[in-house]
């Protein structure tokens, strides 16, 4: 009876972050392809914070938006909330899932539950977390492995470490990789090159640049430690431009008190989402020496903005940049070697941005969207 119709299902987007991080880019992506398929693939409502209403109306013409409680802007009353509020809410819309995009879900939520469980690093790599947040997110995805209809996970890899560590169900997991907004991350002019020097100060200076938290994980010390051996010696040294939040990793400091006087570091935060494809496409190299990712969309964005890629082949990462990428190890003196025969060989980094900007276009949210209606789909039934 229901085969045929599309599944009226409930996404809870109420955990992304201001700063469009991760999440929000996984969240912005899914529902934006969503979108184009509202009535047809799936009979959608959104629960938003107030803050994201009118990005979401806009972004949703077919589906009901609906804000959520003005306190679950913080994250323990959200989490109250989705216990309580979040399962009454999906009734009174008449939902048949209720998809939750962020590790965790409600225990009791009157219908089926699909989650989306990012990575397993808090198992893979625990020694990268705090004990508190190492702890909650351990409990969290035990909780939705245990409790989902289906649990979605970004990566092949993904899903083997949580059959592998937590012998989860692999019949209950679909691996739906992420996209990435073509429009949004696009091989940049030369204008576009320009402003974003212009913005950071850095004149004529060529850079490597890093896109990303600064959690332990991302290995951005080593990075630091493994740039400043690569160009310490050269007569116009690359700078190092280390973008995005503050993250909670104290040995960035250290790392960064060891840089020799004469290179130059730059740590301009967040910077503003126009300003990536100049600032990622522009850069001599993109590195991203990750321990270990669910998927690792801060290179497939690179990836897409033309830029060469640096990165490991830990977990996920091989899957996103295949051969369209350069490897290393997360070793600070192996990235200063394989930096600097980057920095060295111009044709190479010319063929990795083609190859990479090419193979990124492979990874689409409209195909993240099908697994998605598939899952619920298989979910209500």
């Amino acid at each position: 009876m229901t085969a045929g119709r599309p599944p009226r299902v409930l996404i809870d987007a109420t955990s992304v972050p201001a700063d469009r991080g991760g999440v929000g880019r996984y969240v912005d992506g899914l529902l934006g392809a969503l979108g184009r398929v509202c009535g047809t693939g799936v009979d959608l409502a959104v629960v938003s914070l107030r803050t994201d209403l009118e990005r979401y109306t806009r972004m949703l013409p077919g589906a009901e938006v609906i804000p959520a409680p003005a306190a679950v802007a913080h994250r323990p009353a959200r989490l109250a909330w989705e216990q309580t509020g979040l399962p009454l809410l999906a009734q009174q819309v008449g939902a048949e899932v209720l998809h939750s995009p962020f590790y965790t879900c409600p225990l009791r939520a009157g219908c089926p539950v699909t989650v989306t469980v990012h990575d397993a690093t808090f198992f893979t790599e625990p020694e990268h977390y705090d004990k508190s947040r190492r702890t909650f997110f351990r409990s969290a995805i035990k909780t939705s492995l245990r409790r989902a209809s289906r649990v979605i996970v970004p990566s092949k890899a993904t899903r083997d470490e949580l059959i592998r560590l937590l012998d989860a169900d692999p019949t209950r997991i679909d691996v739906a990789y992420h996209g990435v907004d073509q429009d949004a991350f696009h091989a940049p002019g030369d204008e576009e090159k320009a402003r974003v020097r212009a913005r950071l100060g850095l004149g004529d200076s060529s850079y490597v640049a890093f896109l990303g938290a600064k959690e332990p994980r991302k290995n951005v010390p080593n990075l630091i430690r493994g740039w400043a051996r690569a160009v310490a010696d050269r007569p116009n040294p690359p700078a190092l431009v280390v973008a995005g939040g503050q993250g909670h990793d104290d040995d960035i400091d250290r790392a960064v008190a060891e840089v020799p006087s004469h290179l130059r570091l730059l740590r301009p935060g967040y910077l503003r989402y126009a300003d990536l494809p100049g600032f990622l496409g522009g850069a001599l190299v993109a590195a991203y020496p990750s321990y270990g990712e669910g998927f690792g969309l801060p290179i497939l964005e690179a990836m897409a903005c033309a830029a060469p890629v640096l990165t490991t082949p830990r977990l996920s990462l091989p899957e996103v940049g295949g051969d369209a990428v350069a490897y290393t190890s997360e070793d600070p003196d192996q990235i200063a070697t394989d930096l600097a025969a980057l920095l060295d060989d111009e044709p190479r980094r010319l063929s990795l941005a083609k190859a990479g900007f090419d193979r990124a276009k492979e990874f689409t949210w409209e195909s993240s969207a099908d697994v998605h209606i598939a899952a619920w789909r298989r979910a209500r039934s």
